[in-house]
Formats: structure tokens, sequence, C-alpha cells
């Protein structure tokens, strides 16, 4: 079966993802084809061009995994934690310095993405007044966190209990 098979297994697989990654795919069918022996219809060859198929699908699953892994840790060597850290803090040091309406507000908005119409409807208020009430919590807001900075000691600290 492997002698009357293998290029043609290898050939769908080079023809679906080229040459690079065709003989591990080929050699993970064979392997499945012979743990799976009993399991071989006659003729072998468009069962074990269905197992290439979805080895390959699996290692392409995992290689899009395996990038967006490697996307990720690349973003976090371009941005400090700590600062990431410190800033979030921030906010919620701010935040923590608001009134609860104030606090309402501005979650409905920023962290449920609400509309300010559709906002104003879960708080009772129109749209209009529910805009002059976001317009002054987010001033209220920026004073805050103008008030609010953390020196580099604080923000390590906060790091290392993070961590």
């Amino acid at each position: 079966m492997y002698d009357e098979c293998r290029q043609s297994v290898w050939a769908y697989v080079v023809s679906r993802s080229g040459r690079q990654v065709a003989d591990e795919v080929v050699s993970q069918t064979f392997a499945i084809a012979w743990r799976r022996l009993d399991d071989v219809a006659e003729p072998a060859l468009p069962w074990l061009l269905g197992v290439a198929r979805n080895v390959l699908r699996d290692h392409v699953r995992a290689e899009g995994r395996r990038e967006s892994l490697m996307a990720e840790l690349r973003a976090w060597d371009e941005e400090d934690i700590a600062d990431q850290i410190a800033e979030r803090m921030s906010v919620r040091k701010a935040l923590a310095k608001l009134s609860e309406d104030d606090r309402e507000i501005l979650v409905l908005v920023a962290w449920h993405g609400l509309s300010p119409g559709e906002a104003a409807r879960v708080i009772g208020c129109s749209g209009a007044a529910f805009r002059v009430r976001l317009h002054r919590a987010r001033k209220r807001l920026r004073a805050a966190m103008e008030s609010t900075t953390w020196s580099a000691p604080q923000a390590m600290n906060l790091s290392r209990e993070l961590s």
C-alpha cells in the first residue's frame, strides 16, 4: 500500500500546501494508516487522501495558533507590560474617585459598548440628557486621571503583585 500510494498522497499534499510540509503530512498519514490498518478501504488511495486532508487541516490549524501566539508575544515585546498595568490601575483609581452615577455612565458606553441612546434607555433618561451626563463624566474622569499618577516604584510593586 505504501509503495503504491505514497507518490499520489505526496502529490496531493504538495498541491494543497507546498513541499515544506508534505513529507511530515505524508508520514503522519501512513502512520495513521498503519495504526488503523483494519479500517483502510479498498482501494486505499481515497481513504489515504481523506486522512491526508484531515492531517493537513490539523497542521494548518496548529500553524495558525502558533502564528497567533507569536504575534501576541511580539506585541508584548513592543509594549511595556508594567506601563499597561500602571495605566489600567490609574483608570481604575480615577474611576473610584467618581460618583456611582458617573461610573455607570462611563461603563455603559466604554465597557459594555452601548450607544448613548441605548445607555440612556438603561438609566431612564433622554438621549440628550445622557450625552450631557456623558460629557461631564468624561471631563471628571480626565481630571481624576490627571490627579492619579503612579510613580515608577508603585508601578513596579503593582507589577510584582500581579505576576
